[in-house]
């Protein structure tokens, strides 16, 4: 009895082996064309993933201009609109980025405590 036990727990623990998370932020920041404020919102974000989360970031930029279909999957209304995809939960921030401690806060980026108010 002892092995259909086993043999039927090894498949949920590979299963959440390869679901685990690997750590790795996924962000992604959607713009609007090549205007100045849409680069200095990849500026900011891309000093923002160097400073605070160093090799720990994946940043995908997406211009909706480009790509409308990405933006409607993921229903987006203004720009520039920052996603954090991975890990869970998704966070958005919309609009002014030059808040660089409330949006890593508010993203779940970097621990609350280190929030200077």
């Amino acid at each position: 009895m002892k092995a259909n036990k086993t043999s039927r727990a090894t498949p949920a623990f590979e299963k959440s082996l390869a679901t685990r998370p690997t750590g790795k932020f996924v962000l992604r920041l959607f713009v609007a064309g090549a205007t100045a404020r849409s680069c200095q919102a990849v500026l900011r974000v891309r000093q923002l993933c160097e400073a605070e989360l160093k090799d720990n970031c994946e940043l995908e930029v997406i211009d909706i201009y480009q790509q409308p279909e990405l933006a409607r999957a993921n229903q987006i209304v203004a720009t520039p609109t920052l996603i954090k995809a991975f890990p869970r939960p998704v966070r958005r921030f919309i609009g002014n980025l030059l808040n660089t401690t409330g949006l890593f806060a508010e993203l779940d980026l970097i621990p609350k405590v280190k929030v200077a108010l």
